[in-house]
């Protein structure tokens, strides 16, 4: 049985989920904050996310699903959606606003694998294990030939690997320090076709920036980049889903 992962275990996260506010924020070892937008998470899709989810294609795989607004969207709309988070609070309020979700770590064996339509890495999910390069080959082993990676990119062109911890102001962190990354969409469209993959569109919407990718080739079988930063923060325990 898996370590539960850090930010599945940070009480600051789990209650700004249950109560649906901040403040919360991601701190980095050098004290620097990045604000987390729990209201925007917990209330329903806004104009930005249901643009995204248009362009969906075949079943959907939410990944870092947190409180389930995209797949609670997605079934509204008789879309096959399954969200994923290390989170229990983010899997139970996904659950009670009428989307289906595991409780998982997208590094763990998950359903569907090799068939999903799109995928979707909103919200900064692209930083998930702290290493943009190995979660895009894990994409590529969920996807199906041809499907659609839709991730959400920083605004400024960045491409930084850190670490953080969840905190709330006036409240100690908890759990130990967790790998995190932040990357820009110029500096993902370079990683990724590196990686093997094509641009398949990239645009903003307000504030927010989005590209969407497809796998060069049908395979999957290209070595994974090297890493030892990822897998170990983003494993949760196993639960009666599995």
């Amino acid at each position: 049985m898996s370590a539960p992962a850090a930010w599945a275990v940070s009480d600051p996260y789990a209650d700004a989920l249950r109560t649906g506010r901040g403040p919360l924020f991601l701190r980095r070892t050098d004290g620097w904050l990045l604000p987390l937008e729990v209201e925007r998470w917990c209330a329903d899709a806004d104009a930005a996310d249901r643009a995204v989810l248009d362009r969906c294609e075949g079943a959907v795989l939410d990944v870092g699903c947190g409180p389930g607004r995209l797949v609670a969207e997605l079934a509204a709309r008789g879309r096959t959606a399954l969200g994923v988070d290390v989170s229990e609070a983010a899997v139970t309020r996904t659950l009670t606003v009428g989307g289906q979700a595991l409780r998982r770590s997208v590094f763990d064996p998950l359903p569907g694998e090799g068939r999903w339509g799109t995928v979707l890495l909103m919200d900064g999910n692209i930083g998930i294990g702290g290493d943009p390069g190995t979660l895009l080959h894990r994409m590529h082993q969920l996807l199906r030939p041809g499907g659609l990676l839709i991730a959400e990119t920083e605004r400024p062109d960045v491409d930084e690997r850190t670490e953080v911890q969840v905190v709330t102001p006036g409240r100690e962190a908890v759990g130990d320090p967790f790998p995190w990354a932040r990357i820009g969409t110029p500096a993902l469209l370079r990683l990724a076709d590196r990686a093997g993959w094509l641009t398949a569109a990239q645009w903003t919407a307000g504030e927010r920036r989005f590209a969407a990718l497809r796998p060069r080739t049908a395979s999957s079988s290209a070595e994974p980049p090297k890493s030892t930063a990822v897998i170990s923060s983003q494993r949760a325990r196993k639960t009666s889903a599995d």
